[in-house]
């Protein structure tokens, strides 16, 4: 899920001004003697004020994927499960409680009868049914939907693709390839729909003719077997989606996914009421239209000033939903959100936002101040589908040539990061990376230093590489040069973000000392950024940060799969799916972490992206913010968020934060989890 900072809010700005001309609070400075960094009284009011990045591109939630939408999105909506407060790892939420196959491919899941649209309408297994239907229609264009994958026919639904009938039958993978039948094990109520789903997977190809004659002509045998065969498009009524009945849910995926889980959190599966999207269309998100079935509904949206919320008395947990409202801003300039928040006009603000030359000025304050390891990285995509790039000694040449430890030390709160999937964050699949590391190493012969090394900054040998690859480095007095490099055609892009531009200018500079090549830098706002960056319009690099959408490896590794990925990189690579396919199936979670690991390895010998770091979350909040925790994504469920009042109370010293008993946030969270482990039982 990507990250990001956003415009300025005129009306909070104003707000701004009046305290700092009341108070005197300029720049960072803050009295030694003061506790807390600026003013720190509750608000009047039952409300949370709130900073969260960018102005939402949109309130559907299936369509961006963004995390500052993501934020506002768990205020809204809700769907099966929840991200936890403290781990994400997911809880109950319209689901009270569910049952997995043994094999990890389906999944049934028990509904809240008493769960209602913020009008007032029941909400009933349909909702899920239709909500996942036009998430994965090619008409929805969501961002998103490749999340899905997994599910039963989803990825051609969503690609447009048809099933292949002739003679009387549709023709499946087994008359391509030969397998043996896998007897279905029985797994809930026997339904017409379910015969259909553990039937063997049918064989489906591009409905556009343009496109599948490009396919038939590179596979002969495909071609010979489709022959005469007519073509029937994939609905949306034949993905692994069911209604039992009203309150119960089948999900049913093509393979194993034991991650699958943690990822019914995501805003991707949170519900759409169709009958608000039947009836205003396209505008459905209007303030004046808009339904949702979260603990909050919309009070008030002016774009680019505020978004307020205010409890839904519809909400099936209403009565512990503890906030009244929450105002949502977006704010643009990181200095101007620390100044908004010491002069009190808001009370908490998103990750990665307090600017590093503030940094050493705020850890101070060890109330608010929240620096904890993230399921985040950051690194620079390289469009592998445009020379210089589709060269990797090209892209390792850049690798090599960068110091990741300087960046770190440059940034004061995040560490390098050498590989794909963000260590510190999974120690488990940490312990089988270093077990399969070491088995490759000692299959290739290499040495334990150079095995060590392989991926930290050399850059003598990033030199010779990029001489390798046709562009020769020169030595000039101190300097190197490397003077056919195309670097007028190239660019580092990032959006527009006062952090985002000191990365770039600190990897500009290594790379024009280290390899004789100034990439110029090009910026832009991030509505404009995102479709340039995705659609590989850009030559040369583009920022990615992206957060962790639930709590496994997969997350990260995710990104470069499949034809049309998220990692704005053009790459592709069967054998990487194939390594990812296998992990995925395989049921000891060790086994398949070891799996992951060979993948992440191969992955890294193409390298389709430059690794820079392992962020940190970075963000403040008062100490009369209770139930906001700093958990791996900074993804907030605000349910569990409440204002409290007695200053005995407030949080002190926040890296303990997450091992400190709150009775409220604890006991809503026991409530929840033994729903769901009654029902197991």
């Amino acid at each position: 899920m990507e990250n990001r900072t956003s415009s300025c809010n005129n009306r909070l700005l104003a707000l701004f001004l009046l305290w700092t001309t009341a108070l005197g609070l300029v720049g960072c400075s803050t009295s030694a003697s003061s506790k807390y960094f600026g003013r720190t009284s509750p608000p009047s009011d039952n409300v949370l004020r709130y900073v969260t990045g960018s102005e939402p591109e949109t309130l559907d939630p299936q369509l961006p994927d963004g995390q500052p939408e993501a934020r506002i999105f768990m205020a809204l909506y809700e769907g099966l499960v929840e991200y936890g407060p403290k781990d994400q790892q997911p809880i109950p939420a319209l689901a009270k409680s569910w049952e997995i196959s043994p094999k990890v491919d389906e999944f049934i899941f028990h509904l809240r009868q008493d769960a209602k649209w913020s009008d007032g309408k029941p909400i009933t297994a349909n909702d899920f049914v239709y909500s996942l239907r036009r998430g994965f229609s090619p008409e929805t264009t969501s961002r998103t939907a490749g999340l899905g994958y997994a599910i039963k026919y989803s990825e051609d639904f969503n690609g447009e693709k048809v099933f292949i009938k002739k003679d009387g039958r549709f023709l499946t993978e087994a008359d391509l390839e030969p397998t043996p039948a896998k007897p279905s094990t029985p797994f809930g109520p026997e339904t017409e729909f379910r015969k259909f789903m553990q039937s063997p997977t049918r064989l489906t190809i591009y409905g556009d003719e343009k496109k599948r004659t490009k396919v038939l002509d590179g596979d002969e045998k495909l071609k010979a077997l489709v022959q005469g065969a007519e073509f029937v498009p994939i609905e949306g009524k034949d993905i692994g989606v069911e209604a039992i009945d009203d309150y119960t849910l089948r999900i049913t995926l093509k393979q194993s996914a034991p991650y699958f889980l943690g990822l019914f959190a995501h805003q991707f599966f949170r519900l759409v009421p169709q009958h608000a999207i039947e009836k205003h269309g396209k505008d459905w998100t209007r303030p004046e239209n808009i339904v949702t079935n979260g603990p909050f509904k919309i009070k008030e949206y002016r774009p680019y000033d505020r978004l307020i919320v205010e409890r839904d008395p519809n909400y099936w947990d209403a009565k512990n939903v503890h906030l009244d409202r929450i105002d949502f801003y977006p704010v643009e300039e990181n200095s101007t959100i620390l100044n908004l928040y010491k002069a009190g006009s808001i009370d908490a603000f998103l990750n990665h936002t307090v600017p590093s030359s503030w940094i050493n000025e705020v850890r101070q304050y060890k109330d608010e101040y929240l620096d904890f390891p993230e399921a985040a990285t950051a690194y620079y995509s390289m469009n592998t589908t445009k020379p210089p790039f589709d060269n990797v000694k090209v892209r390792r040449a850049f690798l090599l040539g960068l110091d990741r430890e300087a960046l770190s030390k440059f940034r004061k709160i995040t560490q390098p990061l050498y590989g794909k999937v963000p260590q510190g964050s999974f120690p488990d699949y940490a312990k089988a990376a270093a077990k399969v590391g070491e088995e490759i190493r000692n299959e290739k012969g290499i040495a334990a230093d150079a095995w060590e090394k392989r991926y930290k900054f050399d850059p003598e040998t990033a030199r010779k590489l990029l001489t390798e690859a046709g562009f020769p480095v020169v030595k000039n007095g101190d300097q190197f040069e490397c003077p056919t490099f195309p670097v007028d055609r190239l660019a580092i892009n990032f959006n527009t973000n006062e952090n985002n531009k000191s990365v770039a200018e600190f990897l500009q500079a290594q790379w024009k000392r280290n390899l004789g090549v100034t990439v110029p830098l090009k910026t832009m706002e991030f509505k404009t950024y995102l479709p340039f960056f995705k659609s590989l319009q850009y030559e040369g690099f583009a920022q990615f940060l992206w957060s962790g959408d639930y709590m496994d490896p997969y997350t990260f590794l995710s990104l470069q799969y499949g034809k049309d990925n998220e990692g704005a990189a053009g790459f592709y690579d069967p054998k990487y799916d194939k390594l990812l396919d296998d992990a995925n199936v395989e049921l000891d979670a060790q086994k398949r972490y070891e799996l992951m690991a060979r993948a992440e390895e191969y992955l890294m010998e193409q390298l389709p992206m430059i690794p820079l770091t392992v962020n940190a979350t970075n963000w403040m909040k008062k100490p009369y913010v209770k139930g906001m925790y700093p958990n791996p994504g900074t993804l907030l469920p605000w349910k569990f968020v409440y204002i409290e009042r007695n200053p005995a109370k407030w949080d002190k010293d926040v890296a303990n934060i997450m091992n400190v008993p709150d009775a409220q946030v604890d006991q809503q969270l026991a409530d929840l989890v033994s729903t769901q482990k009654a029902a197991q039982k």
